[in-house]
């Protein structure tokens, strides 16, 4: 479980998602769903990580957001010297659902398959 108490304290202000945004780009990527939501690669790399809010809801007790992840992926070969396969990354997107607890800021990250 992922804590992102910035953006709990930045809630209903015009910079919430400017700074959910950092938070969640600055997570490790093991918080993150990245090797779930691989699509052409064959394992997640954490070179670089651009986030995309697509949507915001909240209730009583927790703040959902629906974001955009773009990151890299490789097709990992058997790293022999005689490989063939190239090491080149791949770009990568998932949506991922957070639900940010507005009393702790403890949040639940889960990958969207639809």
């Amino acid at each position: 479980m992922s804590h992102l108490p910035k953006s709990l304290s930045a809630w209903n202000t015009p910079d919430f998602k400017i700074i959910l945004k950092q938070e969640i780009a600055q997570l490790d990527a093991s918080a993150l769903p990245l090797q779930q939501g691989l699509t052409t690669g064959s394992y997640a790399i954490d070179t670089h990580r651009e986030v995309m809010i697509n949507g915001v809801s909240d209730d009583t007790n927790f703040i959902r957001v629906r974001a955009g992840i773009f990151y890299a992926g490789i097709i990992a070969g058997c790293n022999c010297a005689d490989d063939p396969t190239p090491v080149d990354e791949h770009n990568e997107y998932c949506e991922v659902q957070l639900e940010i607890n507005k009393v702790t800021a403890q949040t639940t990250i889960t990958l969207l398959t639809e």
